[in-house]
């Protein structure tokens, strides 16, 4: 390993920090338990004070109700399973997992992405890895567990410095998470959350769960641009002074197809292709049954968009049980209910942060404490005379810097989602376009907080090679990708904007739609 610049050292001490304040906070479960107490608390210290605003739903003065009042109490005790039950984003990711769990249990989601690394020529090897990197996002973990060793493995093999080939992986697996053209969980997750806060101002606010899909995908061309730059201009040649010091014998291999997987996959993208075929056909008629009652199919009451979570779940489950009989992973029906079980093991802890967030949002909308947050935010924004334009930068940079503390990308917008989509509703800006400036805060600063589950893990892949790796070092190579991927995506997301590109289906930039 180099020896340590001066900046360098500040960054390690930085980010010690950084871990030592991060790990002081509380489980993210555990915060949405104390935000429900607070909420109780202020309810009834804001109870008793009259304030000069309009609630905008009513027209009529705006009054906090008291959650510690004995009918509050029995009514949240009644309605605490249904508050659970009926929030939007728990059942549309278990159903979307469902599909991809499959999917992942087979080996088809492991075996696509292997052999489209293993065709790929050596120019294009960087944006290749960034790329099957982002696609990754669809089943969750395996761009952690799979896609970023991978790419070591693939540059070492090449003659590169594998350290690279796990930064560019890393960047596209994490730093571009929110960047996509493959709809995933993480689309009706962050919708979900989205509708919600919405509901707090307006409870007949619907959002459809691709309102972000445009907007991702082409942030998906930017990412991989930006990072096979970063990765062959800035980091590579940086990385040439660092020796491979790992065991040899203990070097991960790249390996080639069996054909048992070579064939399982042939026929599971045939269905894939089938079965988007099928789909197409069916909704072109005008009269189509997946079109609404005047024929259009990307409003939000069109059958198609309803199905979108479904239709995720269908197009993972499909392939992944044609791989399974195909290449002989799948013996029996058991095996697929063996992959979904998998899928919803791995979602435990999600549902034990979702019952908390379902709480938390329920309190927080029966005391009207976040439309008198929306509303007094709303009109400090206005005083002080800041553009539309300000606002989003602002939201993308307050994200990226919680997004260092909060790892959970669905605890980090449980908590701001209330918060910042009614009172930037208020200021007219749609909870479609503040999603987005959330997306990309909280995936361009992923790489360089340790607090994010799997950062350990990046930090083992390197030290296979390189074995004084630790969190400084990654974090110092992970620094370009950061600035470079918030800066020049937040320009991306302002030029869009100004622009008026189309956000997602049925999305809209300002509230009330234009």
């Amino acid at each position: 390993m180099t020896e340590p610049t001066p900046s360098n050292s500040f960054s390690m001490r930085f980010l010690g920090a950084v871990e030592r304040i991060g790990n002081k906070l509380p489980d993210p479960a555990v915060l949405f338990i104390a935000l429900l107490f607070i909420t109780w608390v202020l309810s009834w210290l804001l109870s008793y004070i009259s304030f000069d605003v309009v609630d905008p739903r009513t027209g009529e003065a705006l009054v906090i109700q008291n959650l510690l009042s004995g009918a509050a109490l029995t009514q949240f005790t009644s309605d605490m399973v249904t508050n659970f039950s009926h929030f939007h984003p728990v059942g549309v990711v278990l159903v979307a997992m469902l599909g991809i769990g499959v999917a992942e249990h087979t080996g088809f989601i492991n075996s696509a992405i292997r052999a489209l690394l293993n065709v790929t020529p050596q120019k294009l090897l960087t944006p290749m890895v960034i790329l099957v990197g982002i696609v990754s996002h669809s089943a969750v973990d395996a761009g952690y567990v799979l896609v970023i060793p991978l790419g070591g493995v693939i540059f070492y093999a090449a003659g590169r410095h594998p350290m690279a080939g796990i930064a560019a992986a890393f960047a596209g697996v994490s730093g571009g998470f929110s960047a996509n053209f493959v709809p995933s969980s993480l689309d009706p997750l962050l919708q979900g959350l989205s509708q919600e806060g919405a509901r707090l101002l307006d409870p007949a606010v619907t959002l459809n769960p691709l309102n972000n899909y445009y907007f991702t995908t082409a942030s998906s061309l930017v990412i991989i641009g930006l990072g096979w730059w970063l990765t062959d201009r800035v980091v590579e040649p940086r990385l040439k002074g660092t020796a491979i010091d790992g065991e040899k014998e203990d070097l991960p291999e790249m390996h080639d197809l069996e054909p048992a997987e070579r064939k399982g996959l042939r026929w599971s993208m045939v269905a894939l292709v089938l079965g988007l075929v099928l789909l197409a056909l069916t909704a072109w008629p005008e009269t189509s049954p997946w079109r609404n009652a005047v024929g259009e199919m990307t409003k939000s009451d069109a059958p198609l968009m309803r199905s979108i979570v479904s239709l995720i779940f269908f197009l993972f489950l499909v392939p992944g049980v044609v791989y399974g009989i195909v290449a002989g992973t799948m013996k029996s029906s058991r095996d697929m209910i063996e992959g979904m079980t998998k899928a919803m093991n791995s979602m435990a802890y999600y549902l034990v942060i979702m019952f908390f967030i379902a709480q938390f949002v329920y309190a927080f909308g029966q005391s009207n404490l976040g439309v008198l947050l929306a509303l007094e935010g709303a009109g400090a924004l206005q005083s002080m005379g800041m553009p539309a334009a300000g606002t989003i930068v602002g939201i993308v940079l307050l994200t990226g810097v919680v997004n260092i503390f909060i790892g959970s990308a669905s605890g980090k917008w449980g908590l701001l989602a209330p918060i910042f989509v009614p009172m930037l509703m208020q200021l007219g800006i749609s909870p479609d376009l503040t999603q987005a400036a959330y997306r990309v805060g909280d995936s361009s600063t992923n790489i360089i907080t340790p607090l994010m589950p799997y950062f350990p893990l990046v930090v083992v892949y390197c030290q296979r090679y390189v074995k004084g790796t630790g969190i400084g070092t990654l974090t110092a190579m992970m620094l370009p990708y950061s600035l470079w991927f918030i800066s020049t995506w937040t320009i991306f997301l302002l030029l869009y904007y100004m622009i008026g590109l189309p956000l997602g289906v049925d999305a809209h930039y300002a509230y009330p739609p234009n």
